[in-house]
């Protein structure tokens, strides 16, 4: 095969990936769900909201990184049933929906939890081995990469998941060095401490618009499932779109992949990135 061009079933996945990471974001799954547009842009979060939230959100990402690390230990995370995890994460969001703020702390770990579970069995599906140091913050990093933001408008000039894994990369080799040299990993050393922040610093932002919407008082309980399961859906596919491109690099190269991925995500018009390059 001539690997200096993608084939069609990889030019066709490339371009789903694209749509994934590049133009899909919570806001808008939120918006789709209920018929219409929700702005959290205009919308000032309580400071007592954005501490609860910051607090919530790490964590979170501290359970995440226990159960990534652990999986590295011959403790793989346990498959659970799709209906237990809708299950769940449906009745935490009621609880959201019903709670509020108050229900941040305990929700968000258990959806992260699942979350991750589901990023994991993805990446397995992608080729990846999730006993490797790299694969399992990989599946961390998902939670970082949430597209363009609350703009739906947004010029797609440039991609930003590719900007977003350029300003992990340092961190995410050095927490990945740091993990596969030892048998037994201090998750309160340094180098891991500084990609969970920096992971959380990005996830925080659509935590902080995951309870906007839980908030919105006309929502209720049954709204609340719903964000949740907006919220679960939304990193899934993230998830579907960061393994995508991790497969094809490890096929193609790194290079014609970013350069496809750079051209497709530039296309104003969708259609546009229906032509494969010359």
């Amino acid at each position: 095969m001539n690997r200096s061009e993608l084939s069609p079933a990889d030019h066709a996945a490339l371009m789903d990936a694209v749509r994934r990471l590049e133009r899909t974001t919570l806001v808008m799954r939120v918006a789709t769900i209920f018929g219409k547009k929700i702005s959290f842009a205009t919308q000032l979060v309580p400071a007592r909201a954005v501490e609860v939230v910051n607090k919530a959100t790490g964590a979170a990402m501290r359970l995440a990184l226990n159960a990534a690390l652990a999986s590295l230990n011959g403790k793989p995370l346990r498959d659970n049933s799709m209906r237990l995890h809708r299950a769940m994460v449906a009745a935490s969001g009621a609880a959201g929906g019903a709670l509020g703020l108050a229900s941040l702390p305990v929700e968000l770990p258990v959806s992260t939890g699942l979350m991750l579970r589901s990023i994991a069995d993805i990446a397995r599906a992608e080729g990846e081995d999730i006993a490797n140091a790299d694969t399992a913050l990989a599946c961390l990093q998902v939670f970082a990469l949430d597209g363009r933001g609350a703009e739906p408008a947004a010029d797609y000039t440039d991609s930003t998941y590719f900007a977003l894994r350029g300003l992990m990369a340092r961190s995410i080799s050095e927490a990945a060095r740091y993990v596969a040299s030892r048998s037994l990993i201090d998750e309160t050393a340094p180098v891991l401490v500084r990609f969970t922040t920096q992971v959380a610093s990005r996830f925080g932002v659509v935590v902080s618009q995951k309870f906007l919407a839980q908030a919105t008082p006309v929502l209720g309980a049954l709204g609340g499932a719903a964000v949740n399961l907006a919220f679960i859906e939304h990193f899934q596919s993230l998830a579907k779109g960061h393994f995508t491109v991790r497969r094809l690099e490890r096929f193609y190269g790194e290079e014609l992949v970013k350069a496809e991925y750079s051209r497709m995500a530039a296309a104003r018009d969708p259609d546009e990135i229906f032509t494969p390059a010359a």
